[in-house]
């Protein structure tokens, strides 16, 4: 009882601080990526191993919840559906947290507190997901899921916004081999990173089509794992809120405000950057 009382207690705060915190974004610089610290500190880590670290902390966090959670899930009872979502999640961390960085020839340094809030972040959301995925409210909405267009179109969705994510980050690295080729680190004086406009595929309507692609796709898994909340009232959307819709719901307000940041950089230093470019969703912001 202990155990599903945490579980209550941390989806609804997973519900209201997002609100709370992701717009100080739009006035603070996170310091990490184009926005991290010029100076050699012991608060100030490597880029690429950093990163690795604190994702891997999300998947970690999901399956441990999800075998040895207040509901843990045991192989034989776990349905298909529940396995098709659980492969999602793992598929997403696999290359956010170890694929992608490997690949990348070369990431800005990142001051300490950046990787502690996502280590804390992925830390409670991985285990709201796994815990999620194992519990009974999950069990009995997906036991029809495969006969619910919303659970197809779901997947879809999400597949759709996987493939993006990774399409428009290959662009960026691209930008970074060719730089590194060239010997181009630091030619801008812009950071530590050699950084140029992108173009190519969504970028030719946002600067960040991999965030909206990631907002695609934890749209679409949410659709199909979870129902939708009661909008009755603030009280019984909190009440009825799932993990699924907790995540999509944390990451646009995080990350809505690093991209308006990053989109007003992007026409700081390039006078040249198109004007008619919006900063994360196509035609509209």
């Amino acid at each position: 009882m202990q155990s599903e009382f945490l579980y209550d207690t941390a989806r609804k705060w997973f519900f209201l601080i997002p609100p709370i915190f992701g717009p100080l974004q739009f006035f603070i610089d996170a310091p990490f990526g184009r926005f991290a610290p010029s100076n050699d500190s012991l608060l100030v880590l490597d880029g690429i191993k950093s990163w690795i670290i604190m994702e891997l902390f999300s998947p970690i966090s999901f399956i441990t919840a999800l075998y040895r959670g207040p509901w843990a899930a045991s192989l034989s009872a776990v349905s298909t559906p529940q396995v098709i979502l659980t492969s999602l999640f793992i598929i997403h961390y696999l290359n956010r947290a170890i694929i992608s960085p490997l690949r990348t020839p070369s990431r800005s340094k990142s001051h300490i507190a950046m990787p502690i809030f996502a280590i804390m972040f992925n830390i409670v959301n991985g285990a709201l997901m796994g815990t999620y995925l194992a519990s009974p409210t999950a069990s009995a909405f997906l036991a029809g899921a495969f006969s619910r267009p919303s659970f197809w179109a779901g997947t879809t969705l999400w597949a759709f916004g996987f493939m993006g994510n990774i399409l428009h980050d290959e662009v960026l690295l691209n930008i970074r081999r060719k730089s590194k080729a060239k010997g181009k680190r630091n030619e801008n004086k812009l950071g530590k990173e050699h950084y140029a406009i992108p173009h190519g595929y969504l970028y030719q309507y946002i600067s960040y089509p991999n965030y909206f692609c990631e907002w695609l796709e934890w749209f679409g898994y949410a659709l199909a794992a979870a129902p939708l909340p009661a909008f009755i009232s603030l009280t019984e959307t909190m009440r009825t809120v799932q993990p699924p819709w907790l995540f999509f719901w944390a990451e646009v307000w995080f990350m809505i405000s690093r991209a308006y940041r990053g989109h007003q950089w992007y026409h700081k230093n390039f006078p040249e950057y198109p004007k008619e470019r919006k900063a994360v969703v196509p035609f509209i912001f």
